[in-house]
């Protein structure tokens, strides 16, 4: 008898505790940066648009004139804002953009058709339309501090 008691005061413990644990909040929903797939993806992205942008012959004359090294630190810099931009443990320590850019002469041209080739990579990644969607908007928030020209 004591073995059903001991059980019953078990299972009333429990039901009266179980509600509790049903109305825990739900643990947070994964960063944008853990759905695209973390710091290799920032990599990939970073490394297929910059493909894209110096291809093109009309960005010839923002990359034109730096070194191996200097490349390499932009590309490092693109991937660290990626990565912070997008909820990641990455630190940007390049210079804001207002400064990085004051001097190039971005139109809206160049900011329409940067767009384009990073819309192309996130399709060519195969990024979700809810992801891909969320990036753009993470980057649409700099076009003021990047476009200097209509």
């Amino acid at each position: 008898m004591k073995i059903a008691a001991s059980v019953a005061a078990v299972m009333l413990a429990v039901a009266i505790s179980a509600p509790a644990f049903a109305q825990q909040p739900a643990p947070p929903a994964p960063s944008l940066y853990k759905r695209l797939g973390g710091y290799d993806a920032m990599a990939a992205v970073t490394d297929d648009f910059l493909r894209r942008l110096t291809s093109d012959p009309n960005f010839a004359r923002f990359f034109s004139g730096h070194s191996t090294d200097s490349l390499k630190k932009i590309r490092q810099l693109v991937v660290d804002q990626l990565c912070a931009a997008t909820g990641g443990t990455c630190v940007y320590i390049g210079r804001d953009m207002k400064t990085a850019h004051a001097g190039l002469g971005i139109s809206e041209k160049d900011w329409d058709t940067s767009v384009k080739y990073l819309t192309a990579t996130l399709d060519e990644l195969n990024v979700p339309a809810k992801e891909k969607s969320e990036v753009l908007t993470a980057i649409s928030g700099l076009k003021k501090d990047i476009v200097e020209k209509p």
